[in-house]
């Protein structure tokens, strides 16, 4: 009767072993893929620029800095590790404040603001930053998942054994965290 009751515990002490093991694998392979989503809009974006880049150009010759600094940016992202995601984020940031600024060149410029190439292009590319702010929640979200599970208990034994790491955050850039100031004694007057 000991013996059953023993074998009986082994078997349930195995059949949570390897359950827990495996959520921690399902759950770190969930922030890899989120992070491949990251990498997979980042790339998708740097595809877009150098088509919005010579787009621009013709209606905007003396707009070069500003078009320069997206290039460079783009270049510079390719550039980053792989597994630096940290790095990968900050110039993703800066990269993204860069295109905010050619796409308000267009309200300067009429004619670049009608070409339809243009306007897709920065249809396309606004769609992207969209999908890479999901991405980067979604990212965010596999992260505390698995960091839950590293750390609570009995799934943190598993973790400790097989060394399972918890996976940093992304995080928001302090300049993006200040709101912006807004001004109405500007609106609604004529002047």
């Amino acid at each position: 009767m000991v013996a059953i009751i023993l074998i009986i515990v082994l078997v349930l002490l195995a059949v949570w072993y390897i359950s827990s093991y495996n959520g921690l694998i399902r759950t770190r392979t969930n922030v890899q893929e989120s992070w491949s989503q990251i990498d997979v809009q980042m790339k998708r974006r740097n595809d877009l620029i150098p088509n919005l880049v010579s787009t621009t150009k013709g209606y905007a010759n003396y707009e070069q800095s500003t078009m320069k600094k997206v290039v460079e940016l783009r270049n510079q992202l390719t550039a980053v590790p792989a597994d630096d995601h940290q790095q990968t984020m900050e110039v993703s940031n800066q990269l993204s404040t860069t295109l905010r600024s050619l796409f308000a060149l267009s309200e300067n410029y009429p004619d670049l603001k009608a070409n339809t190439q243009f306007t897709q292009l920065m249809e396309e590319l606004s769609n992207t930053e969209n999908k890479i702010a999901y991405s980067r929640q979604l990212y965010n979200s596999s992260v505390a998942s698995l960091t839950v599970k590293i750390q609570s208990f009995p799934s943190n034994i598993v973790a400790k054994i097989h060394h399972f790491q918890e996976s940093d955050y992304l995080q928001v850039p302090e300049e993006e965290k200040v709101a912006p100031k807004v001004n109405f004694d500007d609106f609604g007057q004529d002047k």
